[in-house]
Order: structure tokens, then C-alpha cells, then sequence
């Protein structure tokens, strides 16, 4: 397929605007067109315990939850969830319910006759995965389609009588061996996944559907939905879309992870309905929900560029490739993006005022201790320092302070403003600021030196004139490296970390970028680790262990919060190495697909171990099982000390 020639997947790359798609109605509530976006979340409960399904929905829905969805593994639990509507409806509260289903066609069907909305996965609804690989000539894979479309179809039919809506839910981790032996593991082979259900569901004349594309992998994740989107608008279709990003952890962590990959779409007014997964309690999940969809309350732009095609990107939206950039210094070429720690505001600088960003002084020892998440640049502006940097910290000063104080000192860079450039050779290396509304990148041919800082003062419209950069740098053939800045005001530093990851996360997703500077009203030990979170949660740095783990749901066989903590204080030291952390074997070897290890709940008390995508030890004793997965890291020789 040449996915150039698809038309673009929102209504403009240099405007948001959200996406036009078609209103869906799931209950008292309508989903897409200009209904509001929606929040929702899932129990954890187990659905045959209906006083507690009942007391945790409401919980949710008190916070502010929108639809409420409940695992139905089995008949008896699809069964049950007749008697968890009738009392949540006796208690007052009217959102709709949704029907998780895995594996049992059955169930769904029951539950189509109950419930709001059900939920299915295309990965494992009609097939098995058993990580084979098969051989399908295209008449034996239209066999196969014949056979999905007979199981499927029954579902269709009780949902269009029932008035019930679907969500066809397309995991990454679960695509089936045969669309995996096709299209492989990738963003069209999830995209097929879910348009081989739709046209079942259209060729009987069904549309009260809602469409996701999940996975832990935030670049996954949002090519995914592009090519969704552009592939639905190829064939006339304008059906409504839910983010998430599957099993993004906890903490933290879990919070960029989600804002970056949702909020990269969101970014481009793609999203209907969104769900922040975390490794919390379900009714946690909603204010964080509600706090990222602040940012997009009332912020239709259109920036004075004219419109661009997927023609025109000198990027592919679909695939992640990173902009070609010259190194200079450590920044750009080969070298991962950059993180500029600020202490320009504060007087009298000491060696404790970097502790936030990294960097540890030891009086003693006359020594610095330099952590894994230690920035690379520290910016002073007009500050004088009073000590010696460790070697490897860039030190970046305004232009008089530099020229007065340091112009012929190692390690320190000049930072000016455009008016200053000529002052400089080609040859010289400086930092370039600039504002992304009146920044041409022609000013900067015939200085291969610069290093562009990229601001904005239109900070909700950043995404957009960032981008505009991105064109007008390809434009010109300039491959200065960039680095991003973001600035929020905001004390409460959820917010800030939601917004911040949601501001700079599309770009790194798209390959733009040599760094990140990011400002703020908050610590700088937060402003450090959201910068090195949104590095990790785009797969650009890698500089701590990563966590796939799944929010729980009633499924789930061990306490996941708990068991968290249990591997985290244990293996938080292993740099680059994932870890995946399964409740049950719906969200096992397939949704950590990309994980190095994992731990997999099989039955109570039991778990499954995991390298990569092969079981290596069955039903370990819980009491016993996180020594056993420290003992299979250490096997396989990915196991380190902690200092």
C-alpha cells in the first residue's frame, strides 16, 4: 500500500480540529460527532461478585466516569451483569455498562441482550494465538474470513436488534498467528484486524461501532491510529475512536506514558473517548483522564500556513523514522535526544541546586556522583557559577554573560537571540532561540553550528507550529539539530506532567527533536524525571527499567498493585530491560509483546514466566514467583548489581 496516497488522517497537520466522525449512542450517552469527549474506565472486581462490581462502579461514576466496563469471561459472568445493571440503575445512576469480551462468543452474545455495549477483540474472538507461523495462500485466507465472519455474525445481529453498540478493540500484543503471519507485527496488521470485523458489521448494515487501536508501545499505538484513520476515510467510513495506551503501568510512568500516546492524537483532534489504564484503583484513573482532556477544551487553531498532505510530510506518520540531523557537540546525528536542566532563576547557585537533576556532590570526596537520569546541558543564563561542573555537563549562558564571563572557558556555549547571529562564524557553536511563530529556517543555511532552541508563546497551539518548523526545516535542507522547549505554569505537577507530555511527545513520536528543555513552576526533580519519562515512554532514550503492566480488571489472579511494588524494588536498577506484568492470561504473552521478561498470573496462586514471548517456568507459586523471575533475569545474563 502507498500510504502517501491515503488521504490525511486529521482534518489539517496545521490546525486542530477535531476529527468529523459520526455520533454512536451507548445508552443515555452518544460517543463522536460533537458530543463531548468521554472518560471511561473498568472494575477490577471479579463480575460474579455483584455487590462489589455494583459499590466500585459507583464509585467510579461518582469521580466522573462516563461508561463503565466490565470483564465477561464466561456465560455466568455475561449472565451477571443483569444483576449489576439492576442495582446500579435501583441506586440512581444511569451510565452505561460495556461487556469485556475474550475468546467467548457466547458471552458476548449474552451480554449484547444486557448491557449498553460490548466490547471484542479481534485477535482472539474468532481465533487462537498460539505464535505460529502459517503459510495462508489467498484462497485458504479467504477460507479463514468466511469462518471469522460465521462466528462473528451472530453478535452483529443481536446488537443491531438489541439497540447495543460494539467496540472493535484491536490490541497490539494480541494479534492473531494469522494476521501476524500476513502483516506481521505491525500498525496495518492492527488496522486489518479491526476493518476485517467492520466490513462484516457494515455488509449487514450495523454502525452503532466505536473503534481502538491499543498498545504499550506509545509509537505502535499512534501509527496505528493514523493509518485507522486514514484507511477508514479511503473507504468512506467516519466511525468514532477511543484512546488508550494498554497496560501503561503505574505512578508516574504511567501517567506520561498514556498523556504521550494519547495526547499525540488528541493533539490532532483524533479521539472520541479515552481511558487512562494504570496499575491504580479504576476510579484513580478518571481525574487523570479529566485533567489531560483540560488541555483540549476550546482549542480549535488554524495556523496561517496553508493545508499539507501526507504527501508533503518529510516524515512518515505511519512508521518511526528520526530526522536527519549534523552532530554537533553530543547533540544530534547518532546520539539520543538531549535534556537541558534550568537554573537560571536562582541566585547564588550551589552544587545541592542540581541534586534535582542528577547530579549528586559529595564534600567529602571532593566528588560527583552522576545518576542515570542526570541532564546533559544545565542552563545558567545571567548566573555566575562559583564551582567546578563535572566534565560531562554542557553549561549554556546567555550571550553576556558568556562573552563577559566565559566565552574562553571548555564546555560553555553561548545562548542568543537571532539579532545576535551575525556576531558569529559559521564555524562557532552556539544556541540558537527562537519563537516558532516567526522563525524561517533560511536565516540559518550558512550556519551549520546552531543549535535551534524551539519555543512557543501560543502554548496550546505548540504542536501545530512546531510542525510548521519540521516543513520549513526540510524545506530549506537545514539539518541543524532542535531542541524542544514546553512551558506550563502549573503547581500541581500531574497536571504538569500530563501537559507537558502531551506537548512534546507527538514530536519525538514523529522523530523531531535532539532534545527537550522543559520549564516550570513545579521541582526540578519532577521537571528532570518528566523529561527523561517522555524520553522512555517514546522509545527515544532508554534510561530506566520499564514496566508493562496491566490496570487489573476481574480477571486479574493476583493483587497487581501490590505485586508491582514487589518487582519494582527489586529490579528499578536495570536499565533498558521490560518487564511485563500480567493479571491473567487474556493480557499475557501477547499484550507484552515487546517485553524482555514476564510475570503472568495462570490460575490462583500460580504464574507463568516468561522470556520474551516463551513460557520458561509454569505455575509458580506465587509466594515464590518474584525470586524465581529475578533468577531467570539473572540466567540470562541481563542482571546487575544495584550499586
Amino acid at each position: 500500500m502507498d500510504k502517501s496516497t491515503l488521504p490525511l488522517y486529521c482534518e489539517n497537520l496545521l490546525r486542530r480540529q477535531r476529527l468529523k466522525t459520526r455520533k454512536v449512542t451507548v445508552g443515555a450517552i452518544g460517543i463522536g460527532a460533537n458530543e463531548p469527549i468521554r472518560v471511561q474506565s473498568m472494575t477490577t472486581t471479579d463480575t460474579m461478585d455483584t455487590e462489589g462490581s455494583v459499590e466500585q462502579s459507583i464509585r467510579m461514576i461518582d469521580r466522573g466516569c462516563e461508561l463503565v466496563r466490565l470483564t465477561a469471561p464466561s456465560k455466568k459472568d455475561a449472565e451477571n451483569l443483569q444483576n449489576i445493571k439492576n442495582a446500579i440503575r435501583r441506586r440512581g445512576y444511569n451510565a452505561p455498562l460495556v461487556a469485556d469480551i475474550h475468546f467467548t462468543p457466547n458471552a458476548a452474545e449474552i451480554a449484547a441482550g444486557i448491557v449498553e455495549k460490548v466490547r471484542v477483540n479481534p485477535g482472539n474472538y474468532a481465533d487462537k494465538k498460539r505464535f505460529e507461523e502459517i503459510e495462508y495462500t489467498d484462497a485458504s485466507y479467504r477460507a479463514e474470513l468466511e469462518r471469522i465472519e460465521e462466528k462473528f455474525t451472530p453478535l452483529v445481529l443481536l446488537c443491531k436488534a438489541n439497540g447495543t453498540a460494539m467496540r472493535i478493540g484491536t490490541n497490539h500484543g494480541s494479534l492473531s498467528d494469522r494476521i501476524l503471519s500476513r502483516y506481521g507485527d505491525t500498525p496495518e496488521g492492527m488496522v486489518e484486524s479491526a476493518m476485517e470485523f467492520l466490513r462484516i458489521c457494515r455488509k449487514h448494515d450495523y454502525h452503532e461501532i466505536v473503534l481502538s487501536m491499543k498498545a504499550s508501545n506509545t509509537l505502535v499505538m499512534v501509527q496505528a491510529y493514523r493509518l485507522l484513520v486514514s484507511t477508514m476515510k479511503n473507504e468512506g467510513m467516519d466511525y468514532p475512536l477511543h484512546l488508550g495506551v494498554t497496560e501503561a503501568g503505574e505512578g508516574e510512568d504511567g501517567r506520561i506514558k498514556s498523556a504521550v500516546g494519547i495526547g499525540a492524537l488528541l493533539e490532532d483532534g483524533l479521539g472520541d473517548t479515552i481511558r487512562v489504564s494504570l496499575t491504580e484503583a479504576p476510579e484513580e484513573e478518571i481525574p487523570v483522564a479529566q485533567k489531560l482532556l483540560e488541555k483540549y477544551k476550546n482549542t480549535d487553531f488554524t495556523h496561517p500556513d496553508s493545508e499539507v498532505s501526507l504527501g508533503d510530510l518529510p516524515y512518515n506518520p505511519f512508521a518511526y523514522h528520526r530526522r536527519e540531523t549534523t552532530e554537533i557537540l553530543t547533540i544530534g546525528g547518532a546520539n539520543v535526544p538531549r535534556v537541558v536542566g534550568d537554573v537560571s532563576t536562582i541566585e547564588n547557585i550551589k552544587p545541592s541546586h542540581l541534586f534535582g537533576y542528577g547530579y549528586h556532590y559529595s564534600v567529602p570526596l571532593d566528588k560527583w556522583n552522576i545518576s542515570d537520569l542526570a541532564a546533559d546541558i544545565l542552563y545558567v543564563g545571567d548566573q555566575l557559577l562559583d564551582f567546578e561542573v563535572p566534565g560531562t555537563l554542557m553549561v549554556l549562558c546567555n550571550y553576556k554573560n558568556w562573552k563577559e564571563n566565559y566565552r574562553d572557558k571548555a564546555g560553555f556555549y553561548p545562548m542568543i537571540e537571532r539579532d545576535s547571529l551575525s556576531d558569529f562564524s559559521p564555524e562557532d557553536v552556539v544556541f540558537l532561540s527562537v519563537m516558532a511563530d516567526c522563525f524561517d529556517a533560511e536565516i540559518i543555511k550558512d550556519y551549520p553550528n546552531v543549535i535551534v532552541v524551539l519555543s512557543c508563546d501560543e502554548d496550546r497551539q505548540q504542536t501545530q507550529y512546531f510542525r510548521r518548523i519540521q516543513l520549513n526545516l526540510a524545506k530549506n535542507q537545514c539539518k541543524n539539530p532542535i531542541i524542544l522547549t514546553s512551558r506550563w505554569g502549573f503547581e500541581d505537577s500531574e497536571m504538569f506532567q500530563l501537559w507537558t507530555s502531551a506537548d512534546l511527545g507527538v514530536h519525538l513520536i514523529d522523530g523531531f527533536g535532539d532534545g527537550i528543555w522543559i520549564r516550570g513552576n513545579v521541582p526540578s526533580q519532577v521537571i528532570n524525571t518528566t523529561s527523561f519519562g517522555i524520553l522512555q515512554a517514546t522509545r527515544t532514550r532508554i534510561s530506566k527499567t520499564e514496566y508493562i503492566s496491566c490496570p487489573s480488571c476481574g480477571r486479574t489472579l493476583f493483587d497487581l498493585q501490590e505485586t508491582t511494588a514487589k518487582i519494582r524494588a527489586k529490579t528499578d536498577h536495570l536499565k533498558g530491560v521490560k518487564i511485563g506484568i500480567m493479571g491473567c492470561i487474556v493480557n499475557g504473552p501477547g499484550e507484552m509483546a515487546d517485553a524482555d521478561y514476564g510475570y503472568v498470573g495462570t490460575r490462583p496462586g500460580k504464574i507463568h514466566l516468561y522470556k520474551e514471548k516463551t513460557v520458561v517456568r509454569k505455575n509458580v507459586d506465587e509466594s515464590e514467583a518474584v525470586d524465581a523471575l529475578i533468577d531467570l533475569i539473572k540466567e540470562h545474563g541481563d542482571w546487575v548489581e544495584q550499586v
